[in-house]
């Protein structure tokens, strides 16, 4: 796509406008955890078009009570986004937050907010009769013509018939874009990946979140180093968005760069992004220090990062299985078990279809609890869902293997859990 078609793109996001007096936020985003990658996706193409964003896992202090900080937040937002799902008209908590959201709105202040339904379940008791966007056949990201609903509904105003057309196009162009880069990944085709991750049109430049994929799937593949070039054309071309600066932050630490990677996620942190993502990889900086020093107090500061990510989004299983890990690495094993059981409610026993890293963390939680056979089970079942995935398994063993030295475990049920990542590309 030519600039002039980006340009005419961009023109016909809306401009969020100064904020109200006493109004900290242009948004506030209502969700439940299990759809947090569609929201980070929205939260930085948010803050790209300049919009002062509320998401609690980047607002909220560990420490602050947690009804008080989102009531003032949301005192302090023009408006909001409600992301429906299955798991949103499950919580009774989220069913407050619609019922706050709803009552702002009639409160003849100018308040306004849009729902996103991500998934097909359908708008239930009054949010059935609230317009709403549907994104349910769009569950990686927020693009096109929906994305644009969305910011023009905050402002009480349609689309014309002309910007429809043109996120028509934006829209086709991304289905294609996102197969691609799906099948790549699949395959283990690193080289088409990187051609991807350079594509020129108007999907990629409008947007990070192609090129993130791109990305995260050269690390997953074992491929950081080739994801380097992309992540710094990233930052140049989107600098308000986090997650090139996460994801950059992974490549290094995957290619053993600790130092590098402790510099990029611990400008994050002290600049007060406390998120689970941040925290999490940063987290695994401190592990990877520990490794190289065997200083037991950076053992301890991973494990709190853990930690600290885990009490704050207590839903998020991937900080809560290394808060785990990490306790027991550390001799607190009955911290490590009931940190263990927190998890299993949340990933359950079975194999996540087409999800590694769930499959991974219900493997690491049955280890973590000593049954062998189940936790073998499911590492393989892991392996099986991302063949290609030689980052990750490199990453799963080698945790695997710590923890099977925690328990001393050893002999034939020490070589059953590791059989999985047993073949060409995964040592450990």
């Amino acid at each position: 796509m030519c600039n002039s078609t980006i340009e005419t793109w961009l023109k016909y996001a809306p401009d969020p406008g100064p904020l109200p007096d006493n109004f900290r936020y242009h948004v506030f985003i209502s969700y439940r955890s299990v759809n947090r990658s569609w929201v980070l996706q929205l939260y930085d193409l948010l803050r790209e078009l300049k919009y002062s964003v509320f998401l609690d896992q980047y607002e909220l202090a560990a420490a602050a009570p947690l009804a008080l900080s989102l009531n003032d937040a949301l005192d302090s937002s023009a408006a909001a986004i409600m992301i429906w799902s299955s798991s949103f008209e499950d919580s009774e908590w989220c069913k407050k937050e619609f019922n706050t959201l709803e009552a702002k709105e009639n409160s003849g202040t100018g308040f306004r907010y849009v729902v996103a339904k991500v998934d097909e379940a359908p708008l239930a008791g009054l949010a059935a009769g609230k317009i709403h966007v549907d994104f349910s056949q769009n569950r990686d990201g927020p693009t096109g013509e929906g994305l644009l609903r969305v910011l023009y509904g905050l402002q009480g105003k349609a689309l014309s018939h002309d910007l429809v057309q043109l996120a028509a196009k934006l829209d086709d162009e991304l289905r294609t874009a996102r197969a691609q880069i799906k099948a790549a990944r699949t395959n283990g085709d690193a080289d088409l990946l990187l051609e991807l991750g350079k594509s020129d049109g108007l999907a990629w430049k409008t947007s990070p979140a192609l090129a993130c994929q791109v990305v995260d799937g050269l690390i997953a593949l074992g491929s950081p180093q080739k994801a380097l070039p992309l992540i710094q054309d990233l930052q140049a071309r989107f600098p308000r968005s986090l997650r090139p600066k996460q994801l950059q932050g992974l490549a290094l630490a995957r290619m053993k760069d600790w130092q590098g990677a402790q510099r990029v996620l611990g400008e994050l942190y002290a600049a007060g992004e406390i998120d689970p993502e941040t925290l999490g990889i940063y987290a695994r900086t401190w592990m990877d220090r520990y490794n190289a020093t065997q200083q037991k107090l950076y053992l301890l500061k991973s494990r709190d990062l853990y930690r600290q990510a885990f009490e704050a989004a207590p839903r998020d299983y991937y900080t809560g299985i290394n808060a785990a890990s990490k306790s027991l690495l550390l001799g607190e094993k009955e911290t490590a078990a009931q940190l263990a059981k927190r998890v299993e409610a949340l990933v359950g026993t079975n194999a996540a279809p087409n999800d590694y890293w769930r499959t991974a963390t219900v493997a690491e939680v049955q280890l973590l609890q000593g049954n062998i056979a189940s936790a073998a089970a499911r590492y393989l079942d892991a392996v099986l869902i991302a063949p290609e995935d030689h980052g990750s398994h490199q990453s799963s063993c080698a945790q695997a293997k710590l923890l099977l030295a925690a328990l001393q475990v050893s002999g034939s049920d020490s070589s059953a859990v590791l059989a999985a990542f047993d073949h060409p590309g995964c040592s450990g």
